[in-house]
Order: structure tokens, then sequence, then C-alpha cells
């Protein structure tokens, strides 16, 4: 599973192998963004990464904190690009209670029973616009 490049692997194209990203260039832009840190600091999308790192990708409101287990920079299937990382266990708690705070949101939140008609759509636009 080990990259056929001496063991080194790009930053951009682990995240992309391990599935974290869908695209490479999605994976380069979060890491320029600032939403990727290797070992504390802030790396390049071209950093080569060793096995041991610390990760800490943030995607949306969910953050995950990892450490490389393997490298690879072939993407495969999913059950695979798992084994190349390992999660700390609060993290995987943190984002699990996260997503059941938002799930609990939603199911608070009063939902339409159907979409308004004419009149109820023409309400709706003179409300915005009266506060616009």
């Amino acid at each position: 599973m080990v990259a056929e490049t001496g063991g080194k692997v790009r930053l951009d194209k682990w995240l992309w192998a391990a599935r974290f990203f869908k695209t490479r260039a999605l994976a380069t832009e979060a890491i320029n963004g600032g939403h990727v840190h290797l070992n504390g600091s802030r790396p390049k999308p071209s950093r080569p990464l060793q096995v041991g790192d610390e990760l800490v990708i943030r995607k949306g409101q969910e953050e995950f904190r990892l450490t490389v287990r393997e490298l690879s920079a072939r993407r495969g299937p999913a059950s695979v690009a798992q084994l190349l990382y390992e999660e700390h266990e609060e993290s995987r708690q943190k984002r699990e209670a996260l997503r059941e705070q938002r799930r609990l949101e939603a199911a608070a939140a009063p939902q339409p029973s159907r979409r308004p008609d004419k009149k109820g759509r023409r309400k709706i636009i003179r409300f915005i616009n009266k506060y616009n």
C-alpha cells in the first residue's frame, strides 16, 4: 500500500487517496485555505507526509484529528482508505455529539406541511422586501 515514491506522498494526494476530498484540487484548496494542519502548522499541498504525522482537517462544522498510519498515492475503495489513518477517539466523540445536536435541532424546527401557494409567496416576498 505504500506509494512507489520511496515512502513519500504529497499531502494533497494523500488527502484525496484517504477520501477526505473528492478531488485533489479541493484538497489543495482546503490546505491553502488553512483548513488542514500538519503537526500543528499550516503546510503546503506539496509537503511530503510520513507515517506518524498528526493531521487536523476541518470540513464544514466537522473537525477530524488523526494520525497517518500508511501512505498511498492511489485512491481505492473506502474500506481501504480507512486503513490509511487512525482517528483520535475524542475527535470521533466530538463529531458524533455535534451530529446528534444538529439532528435534534432539525427535528425541533417546524417544517411546513406543503409549499406556499401563490398568495403565500406574495406575502413572503412583501415581507422580505419590507425589511430589505
